[in-house]
């Protein structure tokens, strides 16, 4: 199963990635964990700086940006 972290404050981007992390799942049929992090010291150990940023299995995949659903689904596979 994947771990799919959103690290964001739960601004409307961060909102978004979440949405489309969540329909890019559900469109693959996989079995996936999607975790908020909203704590600014746990995004800082990631070393983001800029969010939204989504982590994949431990792996910061993307900062800064909304993925769309398709990106996401690329990451998956």
């Amino acid at each position: 199963m994947a771990k799919l972290q959103i690290l964001g404050t739960g601004c409307p981007k961060c909102k978004k990635l979440t949405e489309n992390a969540e329909a890019a799942v559900r469109e693959l049929g996989v079995s996936a964990e999607i975790e908020k992090v909203t704590d600014i010291q746990e995004i800082v150990k990631h070393g983001v700086m800029s969010t939204p940023a989504l982590v994949v299995d431990g792996k910061v995949k993307s900062v800064g940006k909304v993925l769309t659903v398709k990106e996401i689904e690329a990451l998956l596979k």
